[in-house]
């Protein structure tokens, strides 16, 4: 009988050579190896310490292989153990190395034959738990509240601070440009709680590294605990997350970091470590302000210019420096002053339909200035340079920073969490988070070129999804690709590059 419309059928491969569509995913396997993952993992979480079972770096690493391979759920485990030739690698992987005496160790963990590669997916579930605190429980939706972190998402914290390090040993950087910003995660949970937007979400507050282009730290967060909420002590505990070397921090942030504690703790030097921080931060189109911006004289507006292909074009975007004293800081005598640029550009008068004269609220601040209607934005900063190049630096931020959050919900797994439990839900978000800065250091040190800007889905594409077949020859395992396949040089070059990597010194 005909399996389908189309002349072709599938049958099962009864050679015993194993094959896997994973052909390209064991070259991360060499970067975990270089950076020490395993043993970070072993160092700063003990939740499987002296138990039977799976080991905390087995199963983390087995969740952040999942979110590389392009899994987006817990039971997604299920089909990278069905991956039988990526199986044996692994295998082999787990064992390279290691005295005869730990081989054994890990062999007693188990009472039974060890039958699987990865974790089943009840086991993932049962660990994730550790990470929640039952006595804390969950928030409620009339009070916004943030549980304090336990040990083990400390220790995830910790692990992704070692990951840091080991990209700034490679690649070293003095300046850490810091991008505050928080995304929404809509799940399909009932316990999530309603978000600003009106849906039921969480919502993550961010920091993004720009320079290397990697998360420095994350908190996550419930859907209705606002953006700019406690945003102050989120940068300080970023800010510990910067690796040794790191001498001088710039921060950017919408309006939500448009806090004067934060704002005053970044101009008067109050790090210890990294002492002034100069920042560049949306600031709230309130009546006062658009009051200051109506009084700017229309000879100080100046034009706006975007560099197109080399060459400098007007825009339709004008900016002014704008003479603003909020009234929270103006009753001080000793209150800080910081400069205020105003940013408008014309809104264009459109039709409306027959029926729809009344027009809509618009979705950003604006203001009529002489008879014109304005888009208006606001920026306070303490920097020193041009009003024009602050406000194309902070610009900067809407590029990789929110690009980043598009990777998180869609290319890795942040997008769909395990549990209604919120410590379980941060534990995931944290391990995907890993698996994002892992990606980043594979494109940053190993792949290069044109491959810095390419999204997980071209990666999977040329890289990671290419078919091989397993085979045990001379005491070796043998991982065969298609011939003249595209992609072989380039794994062969990258595995060459991840040998040379310097690892972190013993601790």
């Amino acid at each position: 009988m005909a399996q389908g419309v189309l002349p072709f059928k599938y049958e099962e491969d009864k050679n015993d050579a194993a094959m896997t569509a994973l052909g390209g995913l064991p070259v991360y396997l060499d970067l975990v190896r270089v950076i020490g993952l395993s043993q970070s993992i072993k160092k700063h979480l003990k939740i499987r310490q002296g138990s039977q079972g799976w080991t905390d770096s087995q199963i983390v690493i087995a969740l952040v292989l999942l979110n590389i391979a392009g899994g987006s759920s817990v039971d997604d485990l299920n089909v990278l153990e069905g991956d039988r030739g990526f199986c044996d690698v692994l295998n082999k992987v787990e064992l390279h190395g290691l005295h005869r005496k730990v081989r054994r160790a890990l062999e007693r963990r188990w009472r039974k034959e060890k039958r699987r590669t990865v974790p089943s997916p009840s086991a993932v579930f049962r660990y994730l738990s550790a990470f929640h605190d039952a006595e804390s429980g969950n928030s409620s939706q009339g009070q916004a509240t943030i549980p304090e972190l336990n040990e083990y998402l400390k220790g995830l914290m910790n692990i992704n601070k070692d990951v840091l390090s080991f990209l700034q040993e490679q690649s070293f950087e003095k300046r850490a440009t810091l991008d505050m910003d928080a995304t929404l995660v809509e799940p399909m949970k009932k316990e999530a709680l309603f978000s600003y937007k009106g849906f039921k979400a969480y919502q993550p507050l961010n920091t993004w590294w720009s320079e290397h282009g990697v998360i420095v730290h994350t908190e996550f967060r419930d859907g209705n605990v606002p953006a700019g909420f406690e945003q102050l002590r989120v940068l300080k505990e970023a800010l510990t997350c910067l690796p040794e070397g790191v001498e001088k921090v710039r921060l950017r942030s919408d309006t939500a970091g448009y806090q004067h504690e934060l704002l005053k703790y970044c101009d008067k030097g109050e790090n210890e470590r990294f002492g002034r921080i100069e920042f560049a931060i949306g600031c709230d189109v309130t009546p006062s302000f658009k009051k200051a911006v109506s009084e700017v004289p229309e000879s100080e507006w100046k034009p706006l210019y975007k560099e197109i292909k080399g060459e400098k074009r007007k825009t339709k975007t004008e900016w002014a420096e704008v003479c603003f004293v909020p009234n929270a800081i103006g009753h001080s005598k000793t209150g800080l002053e910081y400069r205020y640029l105003a940013k408008r550009e014309v809104i264009e008068e459109q039709l409306s339909l027959p029926g729809m004269e009344s027009q809509l609220p618009l979705p950003f601040p604006d203001m009529e200035i002489k008879g014109k209607r304005y888009k208006v934005f606001g920026i306070v900063t303490n920097m020193k340079e041009s009003g024009e190049e602050v406000i194309h630096w902070l610009h900067q931020r809407c590029g990789k920073s929110e690009e980043a959050h598009g990777v998180m919900k869609d290319d890795l797994s942040g997008g769909k969490l395990p549990s209604g439990d919120f410590g379980e839900n941060a534990a995931w978000w944290w391990i995907m988070m890993v698996s994002l800065n892992l990606n980043g250091i594979m494109k940053k040190l190993v792949l290069g070129g044109s491959w810095i800007k390419k999204r997980m889905k071209a990666i999977r594409f040329s890289l990671i999804n290419i078919p091989g077949r397993l085979i045990n020859h001379a005491r070796s395992l043998l991982l065969r690709l298609p011939k003249e396949h595209p992609s072989f040089d380039l794994l062969i070059k990258a595995r060459m590059k991840i040998a040379k990597l310097r690892p972190l010194p013993a601790q």
